[in-house]
């Protein structure tokens, strides 16, 4: 133990001077190192299986091989302590050459003395350099396991919300059922589809490795299957259709977009075919700039319709709301024969999608 209660730093210095290698012992000895000195490569690999060593000084000019042949296998040990390579010649090539191979640093051989405050220097900053790797990679693998852990309990929070709703849409459709007045089975069928938008975004994120953003192309098919089902059992045997680019964005925005395409939909299925049944398509597709939600029918138009289409409904309400959080807008098309709403709302590019995941990581 150091003077201070510090274990002493092991240093193996590989030296075919002996002379010197007492030299380096006795000097450094009484900074608090141990230093075991060896005169060649092969002795000092052989003490690097048998012994632990906070750090190795390797002469370059040595009679039976060249320090960095032994440089070599030292680097192909497993988590080798750090080397500062030492040479008696100044030559920037072979400094280089040492550097490129994996030594911390490189001391230049003197007779003044300066050399033994070099390599002690050196040899002290090689050792700090690797705590302050571990403790990095320390850090960063108990960052690692704690996300994992985050996201492990987020996916079961999104497991069990959207098994709880699915549970209240399951009871809303039943007593849609048990209902006679159309008004009402329309009103609870509205309900369904709004439980469902959301449902399906939880359901989503806790079958996905990324809780943080939602493929909603996926997502699309995943609601517009239960919207379809959801009106269906209202009475209304509309086709309902989708055209989705493959895009992610973040959860939040995932959620509005959804809320929108359900309300939408649903408003083509109450007003669009009066008198009978017809098609509804939704498209999500993915523009340079821009990603661009269309929900469109082949039906009696707006102003052929009921009030609630033009906005002045609940559903329109909702859906002006979620355009706000999405800093967009709908128009309706007025080339169109039946109703086409459009909506266009600025896309993500990778960088903001990665901010939003590293935000909720």
């Amino acid at each position: 133990m150091t003077a201070d209660g510090a274990s002493p730093i092991r240093l193996l210095y590989i030296d075919d001077d002996p002379a010197l290698g007492r030299l380096v012992g006795r000097t450094l000895g009484r900074h608090g190192y141990h230093v075991v000195p060896v005169e060649s490569g092969d002795l000092g690999l052989a003490r690097l299986t048998s012994e632990r060593f906070d750090a190795i000084a390797l002469d370059h000019f040595m009679p039976d091989r060249e320090g960095l042949d032994v440089l070599a296998e030292i680097q192909a040990l497993e988590s080798p302590p750090p080397v500062i390579y030492v040479t008696g010649a100044n030559e920037g090539r072979i400094a280089v050459s040492a550097l490129k191979a994996g030594a911390a640093d490189y001391v230049i051989k003197d007779v003044g003395g300066v050399f033994l405050d070099l390599l002690r220097t050196a040899v002290e900053q090689a050792i700090e350099a690797v705590r302050l790797r571990q403790l990095k990679e320390a850090a960063e693998a108990e960052m690692r396991d704690a996300r994992a852990r985050a996201e492990m309990l987020l996916r079961e929070v999104n497991h069990r919300v959207a098994n709880s709703l699915q549970l209240v849409a399951s009871l809303v459709a039943m007593q849609q059922r048990g209902v006679d007045d159309p008004a009402a089975r329309a009103a609870l069928a509205e309900t369904q589809g709004r439980i469902a938008a959301i449902a399906q975004i939880h359901k989503r994120l806790y079958t996905s490795k990324d809780v943080s953003a939602v493929e909603m192309d996926s997502y699309m098919h995943g609601l517009v299957a239960e919207l379809e089902a959801a009106m269906s059992a209202s009475g209304r045997a509309h086709r309902l259709t989708l055209l989705a680019d493959p895009v992610r964005i973040p959860t939040d925005q995932a959620v509005s977009v959804g809320v929108v395409v359900a309300e939408l939909v649903t408003n083509a299925y109450k007003y669009a075919y009066p008198d009978g049944t017809g098609e509804i398509r939704v498209s999500l597709t993915r523009g340079d700039d821009a990603l661009v939600l269309a929900v469109e029918d082949d039906g009696v138009g707006i102003r052929g319709g009921e009030g609630a289409r033009s906005g002045s409904g609940l559903g329109m309400r909702v859906v002006r709301a979620m355009l706000d959080t999405l800093k967009s807008a709908a128009t309706i098309d007025p080339a169109h024969r039946g109703t086409r709403v459009v909506m266009r709302m600025p896309l993500p590019d990778e960088h903001e999608v990665s901010e939003a995941v590293a935000a909720q990581a």
